[in-house]
């Protein structure tokens, strides 16, 4: 559909676009889940041949009054916020049961509802995909993009480029832009001001609307906070719980774990699980998943952290890059079916990032902020690789250093370098 016909804007395409056709074409139905104002509604209309939007009232009445009415429209069919009338789940599986055609209804939703006894799962009739905030590739357009993630898993090399890194100030302004699509366009203090009320909205509304309980809304400003500077790291409920503390007294460790259920149920928190693969030695791997925020520069603003802020605390900086580097990861590898995770053993041999492919192909991504740290990515990567049972697993794909501010270039043992900016599907 003309998404400008029905609200008002021109639809910029996005890198889940393809995902959602080849979806389209092999289930009855398409489940978009993501953070609000990620994108989904803009995404899955540009795909639809009608729509009805479930938090209208007019709908709403539809389906207290004529439910499988809200079904009827050209395919594929849009229910939009379907997880405000959770009944529309099973109407839906029913449709797609009473006929083979693919395609049928593209689902979208912002927050995961309660389990529901009987609320069938839908497998076989629904694939679900996950809309992430805009990455880098997609807020540039594409402009400086040399290095192709698909291509290095084909074994394709980048041609040098020194002159490929951002200088500092560049590299804070694209990580404090916001990846959601209705805030890019806007000033750093404009976006940095919405995705404060953003935060708030969360903690004061989203929370309550999901889960119905009582809570402080500073208590969840402060655990977005305290995640917000522990992204990137195993970081344990009992340290979020200590910081939480600082403004809920009383708040324990398990009402911790529960609210950062909460919010990875309103996909604010997205876990990066680990990866366990067969090691030459007898380390132990590690287990605990990291925790990142939906977007790097909604982690900035939780924690007030501005151009001036971070130009002069760069150990901060670091840690906002390194999550920004497996946000776009996890949006890249989203193109063809990958995942990302992390390695980090008992030996204290680490890999920030590991990007699997469902055929078993892999490759090992280091995150290092400076160009000056090329090299000791190169080593710190090479290092943990040969923990690896590589006789297992298979040897990796590629090693990529991943940096804010350095070249493209591929190092004389064969890992690539190159920033962030650079990255492409």
């Amino acid at each position: 559909m003309d998404t400008a016909d029905v609200l008002g804007h021109e639809y910029r395409p996005r890198l889940i676009d393809g995902p959602l056709d080849r979806a389209l074409t092999a289930a009855g139905a398409v489940v978009i889940e993501g953070a609000r104002a990620s994108g989904k509604t803009m995404t899955a209309l540009h795909a639809a041949g009608s729509y009805a939007f479930v938090d209208d009232v007019e709908v709403r009445r539809a389906l207290e009054i004529a439910p499988r009415s809200v079904l009827e429209g050209d395919a594929p069919r849009l229910l939009d916020e379907w997880q405000i009338a959770p009944e529309l789940w099973n109407l839906v599986r029913r449709a797609v049961d009473a006929s083979a055609q693919p395609g049928r209804f593209i689902l979208t939703g912002s927050a995961v509802p309660a389990d529901d006894p009987t609320r069938h799962t839908g497998a076989g009739r629904f694939l679900r995909l996950r809309q992430r905030t805009m990455s880098w590739w997609e807020k540039l357009d594409g402009n400086d993009a040399q290095v192709s993630l698909t291509g290095l898993f084909d074994g394709e090399r980048p041609v040098t480029d020194m002159s490929a890194g951002m200088e500092l100030d560049e590299l804070i302004e694209s990580i404090l832009r916001p990846g959601f699509p209705a805030m890019t366009a806007l000033e750093l203090d404009q976006s940095a001001d919405r995705l404060r009320a953003y935060i708030d909205e969360v903690a004061r509304t989203d929370i309550r609307r999901l889960a119905d309980i009582r809570h402080e809304p500073a208590a969840i400003e402060q655990l977005i906070a305290a995640l917000a500077r522990s992204v990137s790291s195993e970081v344990t409920y009992k340290t979020l719980a200590a910081d939480v503390r600082t403004v809920a007294p009383t708040i324990d460790v398990e009402t911790v774990s529960h609210y950062v259920g909460l919010l990875q149920r309103l996909f604010i928190v997205e876990p990066q699980g680990p990866w366990t693969p067969a090691l030459r030695s007898r380390a132990r791997l590690r287990t605990s998943p990291r925790l990142h925020l939906v977007d790097a520069s909604l982690a900035a603003a939780s924690m007030g952290a501005g151009p001036t802020q971070l130009r002069g605390d760069l150990a901060t900086l670091g840690v906002l890059f390194e999550s920004a580097v497996v946000h776009d990861l996890m949006v890249l590898a989203s193109g063809i079916a990958g995942e990302v995770r992390h390695y980090r053993d008992s030996n204290g041999k680490e890999i920030d990032a590991i990007v699997t492919l469902p055929d078993g192909r892999w490759g090992a991504v280091e995150v290092k902020l400076g160009g000056s740290q090329v090299q000791a990515g190169v080593e710190s990567l090479r290092s943990a690789v040969e923990q690896i049972d590589t006789d297992a697993v298979g040897e990796p794909e590629f090693r990529l250093v991943v940096t804010g501010t350095g070249p493209v270039l591929t190092a004389d043992d064969g890992t690539v370098t190159a920033p962030l900016s650079a990255l492409a599907p």
